[in-house]
């Protein structure tokens, strides 16, 4: 899709999903931090919305989670509301607001601090080293599916204890929960699944609660005074939560790593010779690549915000993908700069009180595997285009053509 810039920009979606395929989103987020920061679109693919497209913008809306709710009985999180009929079944910590967001939150913040991360961190390494170790050389293989997937995937299965002979079942159900194919045209292959996935977790449920504490995940909240009374339906909604953010965003930022490496690849030799780099180029990966794509909130009442009138349950669309692109901030923000000074103040993990979880455990994977990919000297070649899907949600790249150069 192209952009026609001849279009008044009170006529354009930016929710359109063609546009996050072929990378036309990028001029169009441009075009509407200059002329409309703040965009009303009354007829979207996904409804009508308010378009909220620069940094400090998007900061002051987070900070006010009192006027602007992530609950899913108000839609949700994403530009795709959440059907009223499933908000409980979909309810997660993700989806709450205060109070009840940090009592969530707080249980499950153990399972990511530093002194995890460091004992995290060895596992982390050698299978890493083991899958990169394994890549074909002297021919094209598919960077998503031989290093992004399974990466990821083992690691959701390490973070719940999950049954490892199983795990390739967390990527086909978070498939299904992100899927616009699904939602829209496959409805019943997709409640399916999902109610593959709740009975599943339902057992593991069951098998946790009737053992000691353990330091996995699950346990942790089956175990807790906050999550311990929930019940089934919101048990489910923060495993979907869980897998989608640990698995997707992971993996989608480690495959924009390969991309990012084939389109600069000055940049690898830049991190060949300085690799104190090696930390700031994993947080310039999530900045260039952001993986959500935006985050959404609902109004609570109507207010003035920025001079136009916000209606109450009027729906904000926070573009993540724009304010970390934006030219006051991040200058030549569409390159990949492995030394960029200010990489970490991307907006990819949030702002406020729903920042990111798991920040800690996306940044140390990309770290580790950058680390191995030196440690190999493995400078990767583009063998073909990259297959981005057409999602305005999520930034998902389903395959990363690659070989190994010389």
């Amino acid at each position: 899709m192209t952009l026609d810039l001849a279009v008044r920009p009170d006529t354009l979606d930016p929710s359109i999903p063609e546009r996050f395929a072929d990378g036309s989103a990028h001029a169009m987020f441009t075009r509407l931090r200059h002329e409309a920061p703040i965009h009303w679109c009354a007829d979207g693919a996904f409804g009508p919305f308010w378009s909220i497209s620069l940094y400090d913008d998007i900061v002051a809306i987070e900070a006010q989670p009192a006027l602007f709710s992530s609950e899913a009985k108000h839609g949700g999180v994403s530009i795709i509301d959440v059907n009223p009929a499933e908000a409980a079944y979909l309810e997660s910590f993700i989806m709450m607001d205060p109070p009840h967001h940090a009592q969530k939150r707080s249980t499950i913040a153990p399972a990511f601090t530093p002194s995890e991360m460091t004992r995290l961190s060895d596992s982390i390494r050698a299978r890493t080293a083991a899958c990169l170790d394994a890549l074909p050389r002297g021919e094209g293989f598919d960077w998503t599916a031989r290093v992004s997937i399974p990466l990821t995937i083992d690691m959701l299965a390490i973070l719940f204890d999950f049954p490892w002979d199983e795990r390739d079942r967390l990527r086909v159900w978070s498939d299904a929960i992100t899927s616009l194919d699904m939602i829209a045209n496959r409805p019943q292959e997709r409640a399916a699944l999902l109610f593959e996935m709740a009975g599943r977790f339902h057992q593991l449920w069951q098998e946790r609660l009737a053992a000691p504490p353990a330091p996995d995940l699950l346990s942790m909240m089956i175990h807790s005074d906050s999550f311990g009374e929930m019940d089934a339906a919101e048990f489910m909604g923060n495993m979907a939560t869980l897998i989608v953010g640990g698995n997707d965003t992971t993996r989608n930022s480690m495959s924009a790593l390969a991309d990012a490496f084939t389109r600069w690849p000055e940049q690898w030799e830049r991190l060949r010779a300085d690799p104190s780099l090696i930390a700031n180029a994993a947080s310039e990966v999530i900045r260039w690549h952001s993986p959500a794509l935006h985050m959404r909130r609902t109004a609570l009442e109507d207010t003035e915000f920025r001079g136009h009138h916000i209606r109450k349950g009027d729906k904000l669309v926070l573009w993540y993908v724009s304010a970390n692109r934006e030219e006051r901030l991040f200058p030549d923000g569409e390159l990949f700069l492995v030394d960029r000074p200010n990489a970490r103040r991307h907006l990819s993990f949030g702002y406020g009180i729903h920042r990111c979880v798991g920040a800690r455990l996306a940044e140390l994977q990309l770290q580790i595997l950058i680390e191995e990919m030196l440690r190999r000297d493995l400078k990767l070649v583009a063998d073909g285009a990259p297959d981005r899907a057409a999602h305005p949600f999520l930034a998902i790249i389903n395959s990363m053509p690659v070989r190994i150069g010389s």
